[in-house]
């Protein structure tokens, strides 16, 4: 009988829709802060098991592939959010090896230069910064507030000196 193993406990997989996720009545609770209320559902068809991510927050992955669904092979690990478990199948079909990898063709990047001291980069380079670029943006609203604010401090620190001035004892 095909498993679900998740942190050491195995989980049997007899029903034909399976819920999992952290609300308590999923047929497999997952109690971790990353794994959604209602978070996947595993269901047989015939032999193999086909797994649906309900547009879970953190998402399922199948041997490190983000998936939405997908047919599970014997031996599979999948993380529910980063909750991981691992799907074992007696069935020999299932658990027969993944097709062989094309091979892919690679080309060095076309470089262009920035500048004697700076090594050069690809042309196609983007900022690889996860913060999006911030423009300078000329306020005139910002800046008329702004000059306010300093006349205004301005004038209350005069006149109090102004007020210093007029009681301070004589000497």
């Amino acid at each position: 009988m095909p498993k679900l193993v998740i942190n050491g406990i195995a989980h049997d997989l007899a029903e034909d829709f399976i819920t999992i996720g952290r609300g308590r009545d999923n047929t497999i609770i997952i109690n971790h802060p990353s794994v959604s209320t209602r978070h996947a559902q595993l269901q047989r068809a015939g032999e193999i098991h086909r797994l649906k991510d309900f547009n879970s927050t953190n998402g399922t992955r199948v041997n490190g592939i983000p998936v939405t669904e997908s047919i599970l092979r014997a031996g599979d690990l999948i993380q529910f959010g980063a909750a991981e478990a691992r799907y074992e199948s007696p069935d020999v079909a299932a658990s027969r090896p993944s097709p062989p990898l094309e091979p892919v063709e690679s080309k060095a990047a076309e470089l262009r230069p920035v500048s004697p001291e700076l090594t050069a980069v690809p042309v196609d380079f983007a900022n690889a910064s996860p913060f999006p670029h911030r423009k300078e943006e000329k306020d005139p609203v910002r800046t008329a507030i702004h000059i306010g604010l300093a006349i205004v401090v301005l004038v209350f620190l005069g006149s109090m000196f102004a007020v210093l001035i007029m009681h301070a004892p004589a000497l």
